[in-house]
């Protein structure tokens, strides 16, 4: 009898069961609404995410600070447009600079840049000021300030050259440090930057401000300070190699020889030919006779063996000599 009755609870539609369940307490009706609203919930939060979300511009990770990113464009000097009120933008720059929107402080920058390129004399009174801002968003950890600060800083090295020297230490700082870090399009306008400081500011002002840093203790800052001065070095001639210490530079040239990185290793092994030329070449012309190829290779070791240790001098030596062997050989 029981089991007959159990046949006929079975044969119940589903329909009259769900009616019944909603008739005793009302609990299978909500549930079931409430599941399948969350489901469609969560379903129109993911697909409008994948709607919001833009394509990044600066290679930098799909993360929020990316997605920031994306809302600067990072515009080349030579594209850069006049500002439309120089006054107006004249008062307002500083507090631009030191906005907590960094929105508006990568604008302000791009402001500086513009003013530096079209109307230095204008920003020249409050340079000093400007460069420690400057130096502030160059430490900033959002990536777009602090890329937007450095295309700046190279800006101000092309407006001012020497002018801007004596402000140049926190600057030069915070450039070796970026050029030395792992995030790539960072590191490479750092890199660039520090170039356009060796082609635009004068060797003489700028080699007493590198060579602090070849005793710097993270070998990644001594190799960048070490390219920096090979690329300054040619750019003071015969005179100016004299006049600075050639002395100065072989020591130099000499304590990056045996340095950590290849790159402080390349940098000064193409310190040291170009302070061999130019050795030979002041050599030459206190000469009126004519000169041999010995002597003058003497005359540089001798001066090698006088300023460096014999440990440092043979290295030295070492370095120096294969180009003229390589040019006899061939010969």
């Amino acid at each position: 009898m029981s089991g007959m009755a159990l046949k006929d609870v079975n044969k119940i539609p589903e329909t009259e069961k769900i009616n019944e369940s909603s008739n005793n307490g009302n609990f299978m009706k909500p549930h079931l609404e409430q599941v399948d609203e969350n489901v469609e919930n969560r379903e129109n939060k993911r697909i409008a995410s994948l709607l919001e979300t833009p394509n990044l511009r600066d290679g930098s990770e799909n993360s929020g600070e990316g997605v920031a990113n994306s809302e600067v464009e990072y515009i080349e000097s030579e594209k850069l447009e006049d500002v439309e009120d120089v006054e107006d933008c004249l008062k307002t720059l500083l507090l631009g600079l030191g906005s907590k929107d960094w929105v508006s402080v990568c604008d302000a920058l791009n402001n500086v840049r513009r003013l530096s390129i079209f109307h230095k004399e204008d920003i020249a009174c409050m340079l000093n000021d400007v460069i420690s801002l400057i130096v502030k968003s160059l430490k900033n950890p959002r990536s777009a300030v602090c890329k937007t600060a450095i295309m700046t800083s190279a800006d101000i090295f092309k407006a001012y050259n020497d002018d801007m020297i004596d402000s140049l230490d926190p600057l030069l700082v915070q450039l070796l440090l970026k050029s030395s870090q792992d995030k790539r399009f960072v590191c490479e306008a750092a890199e660039s930057a520090l170039i356009t400081l060796t082609n635009w500011v004068s060797p003489l002002s700028l080699l007493p401000k590198l060579q602090p840093h070849i005793k710097n203790r993270n070998p990644r800052i001594r190799a960048k300070a070490s390219m920096c001065i090979s690329r300054s070095v040619p750019r003071l001639g015969v005179d100016g190699i004299e006049e600075f210490g050639i002395d100065k530079l072989i020591q130099i040239g000499a304590s990056q020889l045996s340095d950590q990185l290849p790159e402080s290793r390349d940098a000064a092994r193409t310190l040291l030919l170009e302070l061999q030329s130019a050795y030979e070449k002041s050599h030459l012309l206190e000469t009126t006779a004519a000169v041999s190829e010995e002597p003058s290779t003497v005359s540089w070791e001798l001066f090698c063996q006088s300023k460096l240790s014999p440990l440092s001098a043979q290295a030295v030596l070492r370095v120096t000599s294969i180009p003229r062997e390589g040019f006899v050989s061939s010969s």
